[in-house]
């Protein structure tokens, strides 16, 4: 009978710590989530500067401006991993075309507020880069363990569900966006 009590005791100390360690990953993922989201929006903010910059010297590119607005409004509402990098993706598209008008207006280039803002979203899409590969670590750690015997037994038990990973749907959009203005 103590024997038995025993191995009870193990499998219960066992099945906490399980528990304990499913806990911090998924609580882990959730913050690495939300620095995605803190990374996210300080871009999101620079945008209507960048476009009200951008308007001050070509105002005629109407539809450009809109459709920048536009994708930063869905990226904003977007929601989970997968619509999030979706959206960005939308947006990024956006932003290059905006970029693109500097080529066709040489003092937008030259201008200095302009040049700051690129500054602060090329330091901004580094750090999106590195929370990204942060956040996805941790959903690999946690949906590892999640899938492993006897982890599996306690997730199943207690709902303990996969993260979905931010990954980038475009194969074009795995590189860094190129916001050089030099003519180079």
């Amino acid at each position: 009978m103590t024997w038995f009590l025993i191995i009870v005791a193990i499998l219960a100390i066992g099945g906490i710590k399980i528990y304990h360690s499913l806990v911090k990953l998924r609580t882990s993922a959730r913050g690495a989530w939300a620095d995605i989201d803190v990374q996210l929006k300080r871009g999101y903010d620079l945008i209507p500067n960048l476009v009200a910059t951008v308007k001050g010297y070509a105002s005629h590119e109407k539809d450009t401006l809109e459709a920048v607005i536009n994708a930063r409004n869905r990226a904003m509402s977007a929601s989970g991993p997968q619509q999030k990098a979706q959206a960005e993706n939308m947006l990024t598209g956006a932003l290059k075309s905006l970029f693109a008008l500097s080529e066709a207006y040489p003092e937008l280039r030259a201008a200095e507020s302009f040049t700051s803002l690129q500054d602060s979203l090329e330091e901004i899409e580094g750090a999106v880069q590195s929370a990204r590969r942060y956040y996805n670590a941790v959903v690999r750690d946690y949906n590892t363990k999640v899938e492993q015997f006897p982890s599996a037994l306690v997730a199943n038990a207690f709902r303990f569900q996969k993260e979905e990973f931010f990954e980038l749907d475009d194969e074009a959009q795995r590189e860094a966006p190129k916001v050089s203005f030099d003519d180079n």
